[in-house]
């Protein structure tokens, strides 16, 4: 079975693709992926190892309404050379995961009558997604919020999957993060990060608390800054040797998956992949999502998620009041709330999601 991945724009439609990716080749699939020429899909899907073929595609901008003509002229060539690719390879089935170059891929696809599976990470549905859903074989969602963007008939077709997680996040033990960074296995050990790109707020409202958390003899910091933020950090905290020793200062860290699984409690933003991989690891959490992302859809996947009993939430504008203080407190204070998160988390089924999104896949090939 040969089976088209296409996403592109952030990592965030990139990493679901490739944990379906790497359960589609274990059950024996040919694997292809479609994306765009200058996106962070092109660097990650040639790491993975996938074959990948680039086509062209962009948005327009609502206020500059001549971009638009640009866009579309751009998505219809692209549909074409998509076409006559499909057409070649033989594909028995396209899964598009967002951005602006599943339109063309998925376009073409229904042109030679290859079945489309659409898949949404974030409660909100994004346009490209939204678009193809119209016609699509199957629409698998993260959240079940997010079908109240769809017609009538795509909701028919929608199955909540979740949202596909690497098999890398999963590899590392607890004991085997806790050896990286130097934590000691009966430490308490909470990891801070904002993202690929860092989180100020966050940054500053950890930094606050340093005195605190550090008076707590057992407890140990994974700081992850964001590689711009290093330094400022670094000045604020001023950490003197033996400090360092216990909190662990990074503007970046290609041991995620060693720092999650070391972690008995994390502060994050609520994107879709972070989320996926804090669920998946069942790790208690504190959210503080991203004001400013589309939509505001950060704040709706960490609401599902804290109505679920997973974590707790708080606003970008408040880490630095009190309740910031008191809730990063509860989590490192209070064991059974641990307890009850990471049970609620594992009742989610995160690790089951590429399974399941494979069985999908599979089941709607020609």
């Amino acid at each position: 079975m040969l089976v088209v991945l296409s996403g592109g724009g952030t990592a965030g439609h990139i990493n679901p693709a490739l944990a379906l990716a790497d359960e589609l080749r274990a059950r024996g699939c040919d694997v292809r992926f479609a994306g765009t020429p200058q996106g962070v899909e092109a660097r990650l899907v040639a790491e993975a190892g996938i074959p990948f073929t680039p086509f062209e595609a962009a948005g327009f901008n609502r206020n500059h309404p001549l971009t638009l003509p640009k866009a579309v002229a751009k998505i219809q060539r692209s549909t074409g050379r998509a076409k006559a690719w499909l057409a070649e390879l033989g594909a028995d089935v396209v899964v598009g995961f967002g951005g602006y170059v599943c339109i063309p891929v998925g376009r073409a696809a229904e042109k030679l009558g290859v079945p489309v599976v659409v898949h949404e990470q974030n409660s909100v549905m994004g346009m490209a997604n939204k678009y193809l859903a119209k016609r699509a074989a199957t629409v698998c969602l993260t959240y079940e919020h997010a079908a109240g963007a769809l017609d009538e008939g795509a909701r028919s077709r929608v199955i909540v999957t979740g949202n596909p997680v690497r098999k890398s996040v999963f590899d590392a033990t607890r004991e085997d993060g806790r050896a990286r960074f130097g934590v000691p296995g009966d430490a308490r050990l909470l990891l801070v990060t904002g993202g690929s790109l860092g989180a100020r707020h966050l940054n500053q409202a950890v930094c606050a608390l340093k005195g605190e958390l550090l008076a707590a003899g057992d407890v140990h910091v994974i700081h992850v800054t964001g590689p711009k933020e290093l330094d400022a950090v670094a000045g604020q905290l001023a950490l003197t040797p033996a400090e360092e020793k216990r909190w662990h200062l990074f503007g970046y860290t290609d041991r995620m998956g060693e720092a999650m699984a070391a972690a008995d409690a994390i502060v994050s933003r609520a994107g879709a992949t972070s989320l996926a991989e804090i669920s998946a690891r069942a790790i208690p959490a504190l959210l503080v999502p991203f004001p400013f992302a589309t939509e505001d859809h950060q704040t709706t996947n960490a609401r599902a998620y804290v109505e679920a009993g997973c974590a707790y939430m708080l606003a970008d504008a408040d880490v630095e009041g009190p309740e910031f203080a008191r809730l990063v407190r509860s989590l490192l204070e209070d064991a059974g709330m641990r307890e009850r998160m990471a049970a609620a988390a594992r009742a989610q089924k995160t690790a089951d999601a590429a399974a399941k999104l494979a069985d999908v896949v599979m089941g709607a090939a020609r």
